[in-house]
């Protein structure tokens, strides 16, 4: 069960590096209940509801490495024993 946990995190973070050294920056949308999101609002009622993120020039290549070593660290985890 661990080592599957440890492999799951691992892959996922290093994904999430990989996917940080292929784009520039991350712009997420708050989502607004339905009342709220009229046509009528607006352009700087919405461009105040966008966060943007632009990662670091180091961060993709440390997701990655972490990753890389989290994966490996899985392998290393006895598996389930016999009987024991």
């Amino acid at each position: 069960m661990s080592r599957a946990f440890f492999f799951a995190v691992g892959f996922y973070v290093l994904f999430l590096g990989l996917e940080c050294l292929c784009v520039e920056r991350f712009i997420l949308r708050a989502r607004e209940p339905a009342a709220q999101a009229a046509p009528t609002q607006n352009a700087s009622a919405q461009a105040s509801s966008r966060l943007t993120i632009t990662p670091a020039p180091w961060t993709p290549w440390s997701l990655i490495s972490t990753g890389a070593v989290v994966c490996l660290y899985s392998f290393t985890i006895p598996g389930k024993s016999g009987g024991k």
